[in-house]
């Protein structure tokens, strides 16, 4: 009969010496132990209330009956451990178990099973098994989820095939005596919250899905920190010899006490109750000089403060309209009523996050509501490079230390990295970040966790197209689920659209999902799923008639009109769709006006590239003020980068044509601000081009426009701002009905032009219908589907995602791009780095040794994406190929370039890449960026 000693010989964890020889180990009792007052403290003093509240919406007692089930769970998550399988991983300890009674057959380690029994999977049958025969639990009921949760702890939800082969194997999960250990963890763990007669309190539970994701993220986490040795020292290998350890109630607490010190988590953020007018809230957030808030940010608070409960509301208006002070106007009200402890706020790109960063961190210095520092992640892959939010991460290794004073905010080295990073209190990312929460991967029950105690705003959510927005609908649903309050950000939305948006979300939420498409809300108009009526917005009286003409698509036409417009100075820019219509315009320019006078922004330049001419774009064209130095006469020549979050301000656009949508956010970059201009341009004026003919009956679009776009939405685009329907556009009031007849079923344009456009259309649904589908091959279930276990959950998911390779190539449409690390290669064979950036350019790179950080950091930031051509099905394997000859030991060895693909440039700054199908000779031009051609 196995006794005490031997229980209590179980191991949970080891650490060996350089050598691979075992120093150290911790029971499993203690682990166990650990995990369960760690959870206990997360819940009473972390996790957010918001994602408590719901939560406690399924257990009769309410908080107290989530705290007491998350200490349950994190306290029995492993008791699959005490298994042979799992046991015979360090021979020693395992030796130490047989001298206890608990043998495992050493030959159990080399079983091609082994793994596949893992000790989630054995902790799941174990508690299934336990609380149907000891405490009378349903099995299909609660038992199955409670088990479920275990079976799921390592952010994979068991399946059911998996969960068979662990009963088959009895001898790698262990029965007899092993049975007799897992029984003794979980009484333990029983008597831990105050015995059977509690836990048999939650016997006729019904968790929600959305319940059991959340336990589980936070049964992760206490399991994460429990495991930190740091944290939680383990014990010498020398206690082996002595008595089983079982630490006092009081060293307990110390032991506990020490380690929730360390590691130091920020307090919560609690909103407060504000006294103050909008007016004077606008100005104690943003602008102590303004006069008050706009009209639509004034709407935004009234429809946050008339919500009943949680609720999504979305705010359309007019560029420059304040829409982003808006959504954090309505997120302090929407906080303050849902016990949200954050914010998360995506954007499209990240070169619009970086931009955002800076505008949420002046917010979060003046936000009241702190009982200490509290943490801030900025969310992307680049995130280590950018300056002002490295300078907020802490030293040390958890928190603060010495004598550092207290800072406002914090990027806390814990909540740090790709799965915790998110879960800081204040969140600002690339949509991506968001769309991960609906994509079947491993640990995404943290997004989850991340996001349900926030307040998420989505900005520029019509950038979105039919494939990303099939993710972002099923993230709404189970934003619906978990009570989260919502701000979506638009110029403005197709009727259909917004209608889209807001069923999805009330689908989660248990509304009707009654919202239809209604093309006379009005604009500017602040809607929400807690109102049945759209709240429109005044106009401001201030208009924009932007004179609109038509230009043939060639180059010399294009000369013509700029000399003739620029005649007396001023900034022109010209937008086109392709990043080598771009570069092809910014040649001729440079050869007419004098490459000093153009400036080139797109896609495919190096991102350290890209960030310094974003800064130079701001600094000569954004709004009046002392740091911006304002040229008399420049042209910029950009791709779509320019249209999204850049606040910038030019006297003449020039403009391929593209959907109206589009081509009205371009134009908000048109005499945005208040400013002395040329005469000649002191009325706005935009020239429409990148079309073939604008005589033609329809009108079609340039063919690369037509690639990035498809014809369909830029046909009726043609019909709608072509020379045969309009010469000029009026902002803000034409807006809306333009993006509604853009968007709506009924024909526009000539009736000559029908047969084509149907044809389009016809086209355009089935492509719609195609990419749709392909988008549920990896999408999260519904979180509404009935309250059954995680099992199966997520069954054919995608693994562990790479945020900006992986993860973001399944929730974004299109081929993967491929992403480089770009250095160069001296005569002799030497590598550095670029020559031409500003920092550190031309040093030598360490080829064996390790590279000093400050280096790496400059060689991460020169990272570029690879145009279509050499990512498409047909070449991308050999572009790979060709690229992993560049093997670079030292790369190995720094964090931040280690399994990046690297290429290589001569000292001219070019290269061939050749392997199987792949010829290509690629060249980067500093002012141009990176140009290719077949080889």
């Amino acid at each position: 009969m196995l006794d005490r000693a031997g229980v209590l010989s179980v191991w949970a964890k080891s650490v060996c010496d350089e050598r691979g020889v075992v120093t150290g180990w911790l029971p499993l009792h203690q682990h166990l132990d650990d995990s369960g007052a760690v959870a206990g403290f997360l819940v009473d003093r972390w996790v957010s209330p918001q994602a408590l509240a719901g939560i406690a919406r399924d257990f009769p007692d309410g908080l107290e009956g989530v705290r007491v089930m998350a200490r349950w769970l994190a306290a029995v998550h492993d008791v699959g451990k005490a298994s042979p399988a799992f046991a015979v991983q360090v021979p020693r300890l395992a030796d130490h178990m047989r001298d206890h009674g608990l043998a495992a057959k050493p030959v159990l380690a080399h079983d091609p099973q082994r793994a596949a029994v893992s000790h989630a999977l054995v902790g799941y049958c174990a508690v299934l098994d336990w609380l149907t025969q000891r405490l009378g639990f349903a099995r299909r009921g609660v038992a199955a989820q409670l088990a479920g949760v275990v079976g799921s702890h390592h952010g994979v939800s068991p399946e059911d095939g998996q969960i068979a082969l662990a009963g088959e194997r009895f001898d790698l999960a262990g029965e007899g005596p092993w049975e007799v250990a897992r029984r003794f963890f979980l009484e333990r763990a029983t008597e831990s919250i105050g015995g059977s007669a509690v836990l048999a309190r939650y016997r006729d539970v019904r968790l929600s899905k959305p319940s059991q994701v959340l336990l589980t993220a936070i049964v992760i986490l206490a399991d994460w920190i429990a495991s930190n040795t740091d944290l939680f020292p383990i014990y010498p290998l020398s206690t082996l010899e002595g008595p089983p350890l079982e630490l006092s109630a009081a060293a307990m607490a110390r032991r506990v006490g020490t380690a929730v010190a360390l590691v130091d988590l920020p307090p919560r953020w609690r909103a407060r109750r504000c006294e103050s007018t909008v007016d004077q809230l606008f100005r104690e957030r943003f602008n102590r000089a303004a006069l008050g808030a706009r009209p639509v940010q004034a709407a935004a608070v009234n429809v946050a403060s008339s919500s009943p409960g949680p609720a999504m509301m979305i705010i359309e208006a007019p560029m420059g309209a304040g829409k982003t002070e808006a959504a954090l106007l309505a997120a302090e009200v929407l906080a303050r009523k849902s016990g949200a402890d954050g914010c998360f706020l995506a954007l499209p790109t990240q070169a619009t996050t970086d931009a955002m960063f800076s505008r949420v961190r002046r917010w979060l210095e003046v936000l009241p509501g702190r009982e200490g520092p509290v943490s801030v992640t900025l969310a992307h892959g680049k995130a280590s490079l950018n300056d002002e939010f490295g300078g907020l991460v802490r030293r040390g290794r958890y928190g603060s230390i010495g004598d550092e004073p207290e800072p406002t905010l914090i990027a806390h080295q814990w909540l740090s990295g790709r799965k915790k990073g998110v879960l800081a209190a204040f969140v600002v990312g690339t949509i991506d970040q968001i769309l991960f929460a609906g994509l079947k991967s491993r640990h995404v029950m943290l997004r989850h966790l991340a996001l349900a105690g926030k307040v998420v705003i989505v900005d520029e959510v019509h950038a979105y197209d039919v494939y990303m927005s099939q993710y972002l609908h099923r993230v709404l649903h189970w934003l619906g689920a978990y009570g989260v309050p919502v701000v979506l950000l638009s110029a403005t939305l197709p009727p259909d659209r917004r209608a889209e948006l807001l069923n999805a979300y009330d689908s989660g939420a248990g509304g009707a999902g009654c919202h239809v498409a209604q093309p006379d809300w009005g604009y500017p108009v602040v809607s929400s799923t807690a109102a049945r009526a759209p709240h429109p917005v005044a106009l401001s009286p201030e208009r924009t008639t932007v004179m609109l003409e038509h230009l043939d698509d060639d180059l010399d036409t294009l000369v013509v009109y700029l000399r003739e417009h620029l005649v007396e100075g001023g900034c022109a820019v010209v937008v086109r769709n392709t990043v080598t219509r771009v570069q092809e315009t910014a040649e001729r320019l440079e050869r007419e006006f004098g490459a000093e006078y153009v400036t080139v922004n797109h896609s495919r330049f190096l991102s350290c590239d890209r960030a310094r001419t974003d800064r130079a774009l701001v600094h000569a064209f954004g709004p009046p003020g002392p740091d911006v130095q304002r040229p008399p006469l420049h042209i910029v020549v950009a791709s779509q980068v320019v249209e999204q979050s850049l606040d910038v301000d030019f006297d003449l656009m020039v403009t391929d044509l593209a959907p109206v949508d589009l081509v009205l956010q371009r134009l908000g970059r048109l005499h945005r601000h208040d400013r002395t201009r040329p005469a000649p341009l002191r009325r706005p004026r935009c020239a429409l081009v990148g079309a073939e003919d604008w005589a033609s009956e329809p009108v079609a679009a340039a063919r690369g426009s037509r690639r990035v776009y498809g014809d369909h939405t830029l046909l009726r685009s043609a019909a709608l701002l072509g020379p045969h329907a309009r010469d000029q556009v009026t902002l803000p009031t034409d807006i809306a009905p333009l993006v509604h007849q853009a968007y709506a079923a009924g024909p526009v344009g000539p009736d000559s032009w029908r047969a084509d456009m149907e044809q389009a259309q016809r086209a355009a649904v089935e492509a719609a219908s195609r990419r749709a589908e392909a988008a549920r091959t990896f999408l999260l279930g519904e979180a509404t589907c009935g309250s059954a276990s995680l099992v199966g959950w997520l069954r054919a998911g995608v693994g562990e995602p790479d945020d900006d390779h992986r993860g973001a190539a399944q929730v974004r449409d299109g081929e993967e791009s491929l992403e480089v690390l770009v250095i160069q290669q001296d005569r002799d064979g030497g590598l550095l780095t670029a020559d031409w950036i500003t920092e550190h350019a031309g040093e030598p790179i360490p080829l064996d040794s390790p590279i000093p950080f400050a280096q790496a950091k400059i060689i991460a930031a020169c990272t570029l994406r690879l145009p279509l051509a050499l990512c498409h099905p047909g070449v991308v394997d050999d572009v790979i190929q060709a690229l992993e000859v560049n093997h670079i030991t030292s790369f190995h060895t720094s964090p931040l370039l280690a399994g990046e693909l690297v290429l290589v440039l001569d000292e001219n700054r070019t290269t061939e890449l050749k392997h199987g199908n792949a010829h290509f000779r690629l060249t980067y031009d500093p002012r141009r960026g990176l140009m290719h051609d077949r080889g």
